[in-house]
This record gives structure tokens, sequence and C-alpha cells, in this order.
């Protein structure tokens, strides 16, 4: 059995687990994997707060169900079996700089694997061998 990669989620992964009707999608069993604490994986301050300024807003409230207050449960959740982050400042430049935290935090320890679905970032070549698809990233897990 190989060791599942500390793992960076990104915040359309998140999105993607709570949108999904199957609880196979790859996106669905790494959303499960973080409230069950089934693999390591970091947040930073900043990202929680991206998931969930991302969660309340009110389209995706529609899609997702949840109230604010469900969705500061389910956030609770998954912090606490997160290890927390600091990013550094000095890292490369991100595809977008939107996504520059997500560089920033994987700059700060070599051996963390960003999932994501986002196309631009999995094409970076800066950080090739990083930058994990959900589908990919799920295999990996138990």
């Amino acid at each position: 059995m190989s060791r599942i990669p500390l793992a960076l989620v990104d915040t359309n992964v998140v999105v993607a687990g709570l949108l999904t009707k199957s609880e196979m999608s790859p996106a669905a069993r790494i959303l499960d994997g973080m409230l069950s604490a089934r693999f390591p994986f970091v947040l930073s301050e900043q990202v929680i707060a991206e998931y969930r300024a991302v969660l309340v807003r009110k389209k995706l409230q529609k899609l997702h169900g949840l109230s604010a207050s469900e969705t500061d449960a389910l956030l609770i959740d998954i912090v606490q079996h997160a290890i927390v982050l600091v990013p550094l400042d000095k890292a490369p430049a991100a595809p977008e700089h939107g996504d520059q935290l997500l560089w920033n935090l994987l700059a700060a320890r070599s051996d963390l694997h960003l999932v994501t679905g986002d196309k631009l970032l999995l094409a970076a070549l800066d950080m090739k061998g990083r930058v994990l698809t959900p589908a990919q990233f799920a295999a990996l897990m138990p």
C-alpha cells in the first residue's frame, strides 16, 4: 500500500464534493476523507476563509442546501483534522494572481500536493508532479 501524499485541497474540490450526486465521485471521496481524517491535509486561515466565503454564496447555498450555520459546522469538522500551515511569502508566481496563496502554501512544504480541478494550475510547469486532479488523488486513497 502506498502512502497518501500530504494534500492541500482546493476550494473547487470541496464545492464539487458537496454538489455531486455520486458519493463515489473523486471529489465526494476527498471531502469525506477530510471529514473522517482518512488522509493528511493542510489548511491555512486564508484557505478556510475562502472555503466559507464560497460556500455561503447564495447561488451555491441553493445548490448544496446548507445554511450558513450548517456550513460553519461542516468547516469546523474539516478544520479539526487539518494541519495548519503558514504560507511562505517567497513562492514562485502562480499561474493566476488569485491562486498565489496556493503556491505560497506549496512553497512552505516540499512534500505538499495540491488537489484541484483548475486546468491552469494542473498545467503549471513549476509545480509539475505536485498538482493532482481529484481523480488522481482519490486513486491513492484507501
